[in-house]
């Protein structure tokens, strides 16, 4: 089926593929062309191939779908990705800043780091990290300061991981996104009240909050937050 591709300033890097029904599609540009990383389709337009990113396989996709009014990420940047898994969002984030830019990508799960570095072996901007996120400075010798941080960890204290990392690697004016998950946090409670009391404990180490997007219907009881640090 033939497309079209759009794309808006205020995303870049990001692109929508249109069919002849209309139907619209999140993707990035295939930075390794060929490769795909979760089972994803891949789409050729005028000789340009694109990722299909699928919005309930990741929060970022999802928050730009339920309307988040710009996304920070831009080419040839280096991100911090916080909780990477086997590689699904980070790899979109690897399009988006291309083969200049760098995610490093720390996770904890030895099983799980097992299929990030199949992706890494073949996406060489991404770099996987075995590291506990609680703990930057175990990391601190091979991350160099970033432009941003992506944090997808579903730990209680997401908040805290967070700020400790920022004043590590963040540049002076550097972008944050992170998916607070409330229910990791608390099964009980309201998430309404857990995303608040997280976003407050961001804000106490001098985080500012920019926006905070629900991301219903994609994941049930989680936000995401995009935010920046003076």
């Amino acid at each position: 089926m033939p497309y079209t591709v759009k794309s808006s300033d205020k995303y870049p890097g990001i692109y929508w593929l249109v069919s002849e029904t209309g139907e619209e599609h999140l993707a990035t540009k295939n930075s390794y062309p060929g490769h795909r990383v979760y089972g994803e389709q891949l789409v050729k337009v005028k000789g340009v191939e694109y990722r299909i990113w699928n919005p309930y396989r990741s929060k970022l996709a999802a928050a730009i779908l339920k309307g988040l009014s710009r996304s920070p990420i831009r080419g040839g940047e280096k991100v911090l990705y916080l909780g990477a898994a086997t590689g699904t969002t980070a790899s979109h984030v690897g399009d988006i800043v291309g083969k200049s830019g760098r995610v490093y990508c720390v996770e904890f799960s030895h099983r799980v780091m097992r299929e990030l570095i199949n992706v890494c072996n073949v996406r060489k901007n991404l770099i996987p990290i075995l590291a506990d996120a609680r703990k930057p400075n175990f990391y601190k010798a091979v991350v160099p300061k970033v432009d941003g941080i992506y944090c997808d960890v579903a730990q209680p204290d997401q908040a805290r991981i967070l700020a400790d990392n920022a004043d590590v690697f963040l540049k002076p004016g550097g972008w944050i996104l992170i998916a607070i998950k409330a229910r990791s946090i608390d099964v009980k409670r309201p998430s309404e009240e857990i995303i608040e009391e997280q976003i407050n404990d961001m804000k106490e180490r001098g985080v500012k909050v920019v926006e905070v997007v629900p991301l219903e219907p994609y994941d049930k009881d989680h936000a995401m937050v995009y935010a920046t640090k003076p």
